[in-house]
């Protein structure tokens, strides 16, 4: 299997310890033509690869960079909130500590069209993406957004280079697709 973008590589080897054979959307034919006994093709070669992907990232990644693709792209929600957590200790800001969090997590968890869980299970409260009740000490908006956007920035560099250093990985392993469409 060749991945047409780091990104797709990232979300599809997310999602692959999500995935289960609990039923769902299953358009690939049952029987595959042609198949060479023994040999793992189709939904099913494509999931190995997946797994694989899944663990060489995790183990070649430092700690952070990992952290920061699980925050950004992962659908499984005990690993997305610790991974959002350590996101969050490991951020440099003049906010406090209450701020910097729901800076993250919000982050984490953007506010997407049909909030209130209609069309996505991963939206928080309203009451989340209000930033005034982040602080406490009644700061300004402007520092607030100041705050906010200097935390945000620093958490997509995060995510890039962690993308940048995902791409290093499957390059060498010859898993993206290097022909432009």
């Amino acid at each position: 299997m060749i991945y047409q973008s780091v990104i797709s590589a990232v979300v599809r080897a997310l999602a692959a310890e999500t995935i289960n054979s609990a039923g769902g959307c299953d358009f690939d034919a049952k029987v595959q033509q042609a198949r060479i006994p023994g040999e793992i093709s189709g939904k099913e070669g494509a999931f190995l690869v997946d797994c694989m992907v899944f663990g060489r990232l995790h183990s070649q990644l430092t700690s952070a960079k990992w952290d920061a693709l699980v925050s950004k792209y992962s659908t499984h929600a005990d690993r997305k909130r610790e991974a959002v957590l350590r996101m969050a200790k490991a951020v440099q800001s003049p906010a406090g500590k209450r701020f910097i969090e729901c800076a993250v997590v919000t982050w984490a968890y953007p506010k997407l069209p049909g909030a209130e869980g209609k069309r996505s299970t991963s939206v928080l409260p309203a009451g989340w993406y209000e930033m005034a009740n982040w602080d406490d000490d009644g700061k300004p908006e402007s520092t607030l957004r100041r705050w906010r956007g200097g935390i945000r920035r620093d958490l997509e560099r995060e995510v890039s280079e962690a993308l940048e250093a995902a791409q290093e990985i499957l390059d060498i392993e010859e898993l993206i697709c290097s022909e432009a469409a």
